[in-house]
């Protein structure tokens, strides 16, 4: 084994700068990184809100649906037992006489006009309500033969007020058949 004297090579300078690239290259990844990562937790932030927001909607959808589910249901039961009660003649015979005036045969129906002046009450809120407002407390038929009266009794030509062009000649033989314009002289548009 011989001795030679250990020479160290001398560094050269590309190599120095070689790792002085490498470390300016990973300080300049460091907030590209940061800036990156803030974006992924933004997004999918907002899609976790997103879909807690989905959820409480949904949920506050549902709750309604069971409310109205237990309105409906309550309804049902209610129309059920008003079918429950037609069935029984007996109900069907009191409405015929309380709605109708129906009597059995031999009987004699008794219509108190003015049932305040026997039991000393006064009537109901309602019905002063509804004759204030223009409606009638006749039975849907009696209200039905009224008012096929009053549109009897009514005057065909008083709903035209004589303004037809034939009445218009009747009353008037200079005016013209195909003219619709106004006789008392005001303009067409009043």
């Amino acid at each position: 084994m011989s001795k030679r004297p250990h020479v160290s090579k001398p560094q050269s300078a590309p190599s120095s700068s070689k790792k002085e690239r490498t470390h300016t290259k990973g300080a300049n990844t460091g907030p590209i990184a940061f800036f990156i990562a803030l974006f992924v937790i933004a997004v999918g932030s907002i899609q976790i809100i997103s879909a807690f927001h989905t959820y409480a909607i949904n949920l506050s959808e549902l709750n309604s649906l069971k409310k109205q589910e237990a309105v409906l249901a309550a309804q049902k039961k209610d129309l059920e037992n008003d079918i429950a009660r037609w069935d029984d003649p007996a109900y069907v015979t009191a409405q015929a006489r309380e709605r109708l005036g129906y009597v059995f045969p031999g009987e004699q129906a008794i219509k108190v006009e003015h049932p305040e002046a026997v039991s000393g009450e006064q009537p109901k809120s309602d019905a002063n309500a509804n004759t204030e407002t223009g409606q009638s407390n006749l039975p849907w038929y009696s209200e039905l033969a009224y008012s096929f009266k009053e549109s009897d009794a009514r005057n065909p030509d008083a709903t035209n007020n004589g303004n037809t062009a034939e009445s218009r000649q009747q009353n008037d033989p200079d005016a013209t058949a195909g003219t619709d314009a106004p006789q008392d002289g005001g303009s067409a548009g009043q």
